[in-house]
């Protein structure tokens, strides 16, 4: 039975728990131990030990997948769901975060997983990426298809450079990315051209990858980003 310190017990069972998860010993996707068991490992009633399952829920590391399914470790790839993702984006909301604080995010985390992905050894498969382009030409001026595939674009170029802490880094941001481009695109009275320019630069990023150029890569990435947010000065007519 493991020995717990002198404070709320929950709490104590509730870290034992989250340590377990973060270190591996409790594998993503599987199933966490039983109340029973739970209570039998730590000594506490299942009072005690329900409190501690729902902490680690509203940590989001744990989830429910049915009404009596036993609660899972969460996958990464889901840690922006509810309740993180919207943790991440209240965060950033109420920190009253400078608009060019997350430019400068996004450039350094989308900068590098550009550049490895473009030196990466072996070369890694860029066909998800070419389909989000796809995607984007066949949006025409359906806006929300068109931010969907470019969200989406920049997702596989980051997760293509085989950084797993850089893939959940852009995934953590990925909603406030998203809304961000959309507001802008939304704003513009004529959307076409500034369309067709975002697919052409985002085929000279993929090129820069499939090139093997690394610091191209980086750079094309950079002016991308920086340019998006300059989208109505230079696409919309003085007033």
């Amino acid at each position: 039975m493991d020995i717990l310190e002198r404070r709320p017990v929950y709490e104590q069972v509730a870290d034992a728990l989250r340590e377990a998860i973060l270190s591996g010993e409790m594998e993503p996707g599987s199933a966490l131990p039983s109340e029973r068991e739970l209570s039998e490992r730590f000594g506490v009633g299942r009072t005690t030990v329900r409190e501690a399952l729902r902490a680690l829920q509203t940590k989001g590391l744990a989830v429910a997948t049915g009404p009596t399914s036993p609660l899972r470790v969460i996958a990464p790839e889901a840690l922006t769901t509810d309740p993180l993702r919207d943790t991440l984006v209240h965060l950033l909301r109420l920190g009253r975060v400078p608009l060019e604080d997350l430019i400068g995010l996004r450039i350094a985390l989308e900068g590098a997983g550009a550049e490895r992905a473009a030196t990466r050894d072996p070369r890694p498969d860029l066909t998800a990426a070419r389909d989000q382009i796809a995607f984007m030409r066949a949006a025409g001026t359906d806006l929300k298809a068109f931010e969907t595939a470019d969200v989406g674009f920049h997702l596989e170029i980051v997760s293509a450079s085989g950084n797993q802490a850089l893939t959940i880094m852009m995934l953590a941001v990925r909603d406030t990315v998203s809304k961000t481009l959309l507001s802008h695109l939304e704003e513009l009275t004529r959307p076409k051209p500034v369309l067709a320019q975002l697919i052409a630069e985002h085929e000279a990023i993929l090129q820069a990858v499939i090139d093997g150029d690394g610091e191209a890569a980086r750079r094309l990435v950079g002016e991308h980003l920086q340019g998006c947010e300059e989208l109505r000065h230079r696409y919309e007519p003085a007033p």
